[in-house]
This record gives C-alpha cells, sequence and structure tokens, in this order.
C-alpha cells in the first residue's frame, strides 16, 4: 500500500465516564456492539486491522470497500432482525474454517460503520479537528461509489439529549470533543458512558475463588416462564465478603455441584460451582446482555430480603 498511513495504527481510544459530558465543543454518537476497526483502502486492496492491530479481513469478505485512497476509523456490526447489533452473532464470524465463513458472511452479513477519517488521498488528517474530520467524512461517503455497499456513517448528534436516549436504549453513547485531533493509542478528546442497569436476580450458586475459603463470584438466575436459567456470575465482591459468604452461604447449600457452558468469554477458568436452593435474591448491576446471557460480570448493589425469588424473571432483561 502506497496510504500516507499504513497498518498497523493504534485506534484512539476512549476514557470511561460515570456521566455524560456536555457543553458546545462536544459531539454525541450512539455506542456499537461491535468489533472496532481501522479500514485501509489503497486502490481496490483493502487492510482491515483490528483495534489489536490483526488482520481481519478474511472474516468478513462480503465487506467491499469501495475502491480510493482512504483510512476509516469504525465498527464493524451484524445486525439481527429488529436492527440491534447481535454481538453473539458477530463472534461466530471469528471461525478458522474458510466454507464457514462464507457461509456466515451470507447469512448474518456484517456492516462497517464509519466513524472518523484519518487519511485522505496523499493528506493525514490525524491533526484536524474531529468537527473538520467528520465533515470529510460526510463528503466522501456521500460521493460516487458508497451507495448500495456495506459502509454506512455513525449517528451523531450536539443535542445531550439525544445521548440521553442512546443511553436508555443502545449499549450507550460516545462523546468526542470537537475541537480534538486524532491521537492514536490514547485515551485523550473521546468518552465512553455505558448503558448501566439493575436487575433482581436469584443466587443459585457461589464459586471458590482464588484464595482458600472465599467465595470468588456468585451464579446468578432468573425465572424464563417457570425454570431457573442462569443468566451469568456476580464477582468483584471485597476481601472481606469474600471470607464472610462462605460462611453465610452454608446453610443453603443443596451438596451438588454446578457448571457452566465453555465459550470464548470463559477460557481458562474454572466453571464448575456450588449449587444453594434457590432462596436468596441480590440486585445487581450490569452494562451488556448477548444470547440471553450478562456477558460481564455484573457489581452487586445489596442484598434483597424482601424480594420473592420468584419475581425474579427473565424479561427484566428485555426491559
Amino acid at each position: 500500500m502506497t496510504l500516507p498511513l499504513s497498518p498497523p495504527l493504534a485506534p484512539q481510544l476512549a476514557l470511561t465516564r460515570r456521566a455524560l459530558p456536555e457543553g458546545q465543543d462536544i459531539a454525541y454518537e450512539v455506542k456499537l456492539d461491535g468489533f472496532r476497526c481501522v479500514a485501509f483502502v489503497d486502490g481496490t486492496e483493502v487492510f482491515l486491522q483490528s483495534r489489536n492491530g490483526k488482520p481481519l479481513q478474511r472474516y468478513f469478505p462480503e465487506l467491499l470497500l469501495p475502491a480510493g485512497r482512504y483510512v476509516l476509523d469504525g465498527e464493524i456490526v451484524v445486525r439481527g432482525e429488529d436492527g440491534r447489533e447481535d454481538f453473539d452473532a458477530l463472534g461466530q464470524r471469528i471461525h478458522p474454517a474458510a466454507s464457514r465463513i462464507e457461509l456466515l458472511s451470507r447469512q448474518t452479513p456484517a456492516r462497517y460503520v464509519a466513524f472518523d477519517l484519518l487519511a485522505h488521498r496523499d493528506t493525514v488528517l490525524l491533526e484536524l479537528p474531529f468537527c473538520e474530520r467528520r465533515r470529510s467524512l460526510e463528503q466522501l461517503l456521500a460521493g460516487e461509489g458508497f451507495g448500495g455497499t456495506p459502509v454506512e456513517m455513525m449517528a451523531s448528534s450536539n443535542d445531550p439529549a439525544q445521548a440521553r436516549r442512546w443511553l436508555e436504549s443502545a449499549e450507550g453513547a460516545i462523546a468526542k470533543e470537537v475541537g480534538a485531533p486524532y491521537r492514536p493509542g490514547e485515551r485523550k478528546g473521546m468518552f465512553k458512558v455505558k448503558r448501566v442497569r439493575t436487575v433482581d436476580a436469584v443466587v443459585v450458586g457461589w464459586r471458590p475463588g482464588k484464595e482458600q475459603d472465599t467465595v470468588g463470584a456468585l451464579i446468578l438466575g432468573l425465572y424464563d416462564e417457570g425454570r431457573l436459567r442462569v443468566v451469568g456470575h456476580c464477582s468483584g465482591l471485597s476481601a472481606k465478603e469474600k471470607r464472610r459468604l462462605v460462611g453465610a452461604l452454608a446453610p443453603y447449600e443443596t451438596g451438588e455441584r454446578g457448571a457452566g457452558e465453555p465459550s470464548r468469554w470463559s477460557a481458562g477458568r474454572e466453571l464448575e460451582w456450588v449449587t444453594l436452593r434457590p432462596e436468596l435474591v441480590v440486585e445487581i448491576e450490569f452494562d451488556h446482555v448477548s444470547a440471553g446471557r450478562i456477558r460481564h460480570g455484573a457489581r452487586l448493589l445489596r442484598w434483597r430480603e424482601d424480594k420473592d425469588p420468584l419475581e425474579c424473571t427473565f424479561a427484566q432483561l428485555s426491559a
């Protein structure tokens, strides 16, 4: 490639915040649930680079970006029938078999959502303020050749009310300083606020901690049409709580063991847990659900002695 920027290029990263920054110098974008991807296009040659600098194009042969000379920053997503991102389907695309990739490229085609333009023709745009790069990106994608392609523009707004709506309905919101340059690999000028949700869940078991005689995680369940389903775990307990819970949970133990299903997210972890009678309820905080499970560990907010376990329903995850 003869572009003015070459892979690998570390993408600019976002600082996590609990609340959205506001002001005239802030632009907001919806937070997508996909794979970060820097796209290098030189003529008809395309190189898709992951956040970690790995090549992605073999996994997404349907992402045929229009010919030209440009470098985009964006997100690869797969959307379900409801139009929302389906991260579980996206994860299935990372497969070693070419035949499987080809099949999934037709069954669950991916889209490339562009949100920044880093270089165009022979010009590097990194030092330009974000607002100028955004305008250049809009002009590029509105030009000849992009219509009907799997490339689309990231939704953006200067209205904090719109950003708050994204926090209620999507994965969250991104806030960018409109005057900030692009800083590869740095957490400057860009912030992310995740959608935080709470549910009441039944404690169906506990997993031993790394230290002896400690609880490492609580196994969580929800009732789905009368059946108790394991939906995730709650970790991040304090050292004092980890020790206290061993004795506190002992009266509820059934003498049986449960086991989680292996996945790409749990590789190498000890999945067996001590099963408990479904009598204890906790309120937990989490930020993401995928394929009916809380993908990342939830945070314990409080124990709910006042809550009937049968009221802890699966419907809470879609509320």
